[in-house]
């Protein structure tokens, strides 16, 4: 009974930060570990820069393809903290059960339909004949860790929803320190370049795997994984939950795969393989920013479901307060950071002169905006916690349309190299509508709850 008591601790703060900071360290540690990748690919003697552009392509695939692990890791999590927040542990049971029967099932069928279709991928998502080879070498390798990538990050989530944020940290720590560790042998002391770092990133990705389930088979979880209780409506249910984080992580990559294609098309064969080395390095920044970000929301969601299933609207009052105060500290202190600390991050990608003023300025510009941001994740991520699935969908998906709206017009009038101001409007405007429906929505959950 430690887990349920501890959900419902009165020390709210204390029990926010004890799931958000390790959630948001697990985060930055992965975000670290693809810096550290990029880093030494883009320092492959003599190609490096056109391999930092085949990977820019690769990079929103991976991550397209890693929103199906959200899809059932964030669909079940919520469903999981909700069911112990109403005393329901045999519930809990079944939803760990079915969401790890259901993401070994996505991730078998994701692996033959992204080999089917990896040519047509990489050539339609921005590479150009100069860059296909390199992006296909990586590609091609990382697809065989694809299972253990998709069931390590979907179970993972229901360790951090039980209470476990350490144990979760540990997980994706220990996939970073083994593919940090193994890249310089790889790319650089066997030769193996591009090719390298995909085999350093799939040994790191089967290991954090066998770590997570492991944790869920043992006797130290609190849910652990069973046989039984199988349930399609239970698993329907899963996939409605986490559909809108799964749009969110999916449509943010067709962002990405969208300024490819805008950077290839308008700045040509040339400057547009240099725009997509520079994007290449902007993109990792910017995963410095969400996906901590992204940590801290989606980990706290567990202490929202809970209140949620205990109908206590003024812990969910409090919580959210509390969350939207951490996301604001952060991008205050994010968009300091891109501002005067920008130079020192691009260097470690690339030593080319031109490049590194290029991507510099590009960062500044796409990062005027990152503060609103924080107000937005915690709207979004905080309804799905709450079950309100559809408003948070709606939400989302405003900031992708104005994003591609921007994409795609502003090169029409404006020089290609400010296409990237697209971020901070992205960032800016929908952020005043999503506060409105917050108010809102708040205001009837306090009436549902009462």
């Amino acid at each position: 009974m430690r887990f349920i008591n501890d959900l419902g601790s009165k020390n709210l703060k204390g029990l926010v930060l004890s799931l958000a900071v390790p959630s948001m360290l697990s985060q930055l540690v992965s975000v670290f570990y693809s810096i550290v990748d990029r880093m030494y690919i883009g320092n492959i003697d003599g190609i490096g820069d056109m391999c930092l552009a085949g990977v820019g392509v690769v990079s929103p695939i991976v991550t397209m393809i890693t929103s199906f692990a959200f899809l059932v890791g964030i669909g079940s999590s919520p469903l999981l903290s909700r069911s112990l927040g109403e005393k329901r542990e045999d519930k809990a049971f079944d939803i760990v059960a079915n969401a790890f029967l259901l993401i070994l099932i996505i991730a078998l069928s994701v692996i033959g339909v992204s080999y089917m279709l990896k040519d047509w991928m990489l050539y339609t998502f921005g590479a150009s004949d100069n860059i296909y080879q390199y992006a296909n070498d990586y590609f091609s390798i990382y697809l065989f860790g694809i299972i253990f990538s998709l069931i390590g990050t979907a179970m993972n989530q229901l360790i951090i929803c039980q209470g476990f944020g350490k144990q979760g940290m540990l997980s994706v720590m220990l996939g970073a320190v083994i593919n940090i560790v193994l890249d310089p042998i790889f790319i650089f002391i066997l030769g193996m370049g591009v090719k390298g770092a995909a085999i350093a990133t799939v040994i790191s990705q089967c290991i954090s795997c066998l770590y997570v389930l492991r944790f869920l088979f043992s006797n130290d979880a609190y849910i652990r994984i069973t046989f039984k209780g199988y349930s399609l409506k239970l698993m329907i249910n899963i996939l409605k939950m986490g559909f809108t984080c799964f749009i969110i992580i999916m449509f943010d990559n067709f962002m990405l795969i969208g300024l490819n294609t805008v950077l290839t098309k308008y700045g040509g064969a040339g400057y547009g393989d240099m725009l997509l080395t520079c994007n290449t390095i902007l993109q990792s920044f910017m995963l410095i920013i969400t996906m901590p970000l992204g940590g801290l929301t989606t980990g706290t969601q567990t202490v929202l479901g809970y209140a949620l299933g205990a109908k206590d609207y003024w812990r969910i009052r409090d919580a959210q307060k509390l969350i939207f105060k951490l996301a604001l500290i952060f991008t205050g202190i994010m968009f300091i950071v891109a501002n005067i600390l920008s130079r020192y991050f691009v260097m470690i990608f690339t030593s080319t002169p031109e490049y590194i003023e290029m991507t510099i300025r590009i960062i500044r510009l796409s990062t005027l905006g990152i503060i609103p941001l924080g107000i937005q994740y915690e709207i979004v991520d905080g309804f799905t916690g709450l079950g309100k699935v559809k408003v948070s969908l709606f939400l989302s998906a405003l900031r992708k349309v104005v994003y591609f709206i921007c994409i795609f017009v502003l090169p029409l009038y404006i020089p290609i190299r400010y296409v990237f101001i697209a971020e901070t409007i992205s960032d800016t405007i929908p952020v005043v509508v999503s506060v409105i429906i917050y108010i809102i929505v708040i205001r009837k959950l306090q009436n549902e709850c009462n």
